[in-house]
C-alpha cells in the first residue's frame, strides 16, 4: 500500500482524496483516493489538512485534498456586530466555527442552535465543507471534551 508521508501547499497532482473534518486532522489513517486507490496516511505528527493542500506521495506523486460536504449549520446575523456577538459567545465555548465574508459555520448541536437563535441568529442548516479556524494557540482541533461539553467544564472563561 501506498503511504503519503508529507503535505505541501502547492504543486502538480495526480489524484485527489475527499475527506470529511474529523478524518483530515490525522497522523496515521487509511483512505481511499478518490478513484479507489488505498492509500496510508503516514505522516511524523498529527497535521490538519486544509481544503487546496497536497499529500505527497512515496513515489513522488501528489494528491490534492477536497474538504467533503457534511452537515454544517451556518449562523447568519441582521448586522456584523451581531454577527460578532454570536461569534464570541461560540468561541466562549471553543465551538469549532469556521468564520466566512457574511456567517458563521459550525457542526449541528441543538444546544448551541437553541443559545444562537435566543441571540438573534438565523440558522441554515446544509450540506457542506467544514473547515473551522484553529486558533492560535495550536493547530489541531478546538478542545471538546464529548457531546456538549460547552456546557460543564471545569475552567474558569472570566
Amino acid at each position: 500500500m501506498l503511504r503519503a508521508v508529507a503535505v505541501e501547499r502547492a504543486g502538480e497532482v495526480a489524484g485527489s482524496v475527499t475527506l470529511p473534518y474529523d478524518d483530515r486532522h490525522r497522523r496515521r489513517l487509511t483512505i481511499r483516493t478518490d478513484t479507489g486507490e488505498t492509500v496510508l496516511l503516514d505522516l511524523p505528527e498529527a497535521r490538519h489538512l486544509h481544503e487546496g493542500d497536497r499529500l505527497v506521495l512515496e513515489d513522488g506523486r501528489r494528491l490534492l485534498v477536497r474538504a467533503a460536504a457534511e452537515p454544517v449549520v451556518e449562523v447568519v446575523a441582521s448586522d456584523p456586530r451581531t454577527l460578532a456577538r454570536l461569534a464570541w459567545h461560540l468561541g466562549n465555548r471553543h465551538t469549532p466555527a469556521q468564520i466566512l465574508s457574511d456567517r458563521l459555520r459550525i457542526r449541528p448541536d441543538h444546544v448551541l442552535e437553541e443559545m444562537l437563535a435566543r441571540l438573534g441568529a438565523r440558522l441554515e442548516h446544509k450540506q457542506a465543507a467544514f473547515d473551522p479556524e484553529h486558533g492560535a494557540y495550536g493547530h489541531g482541533h478546538a478542545h471538546e471534551h464529548g457531546p456538549h461539553a460547552h456546557d460543564r467544564h471545569a475552567h474558569d472563561h472570566g
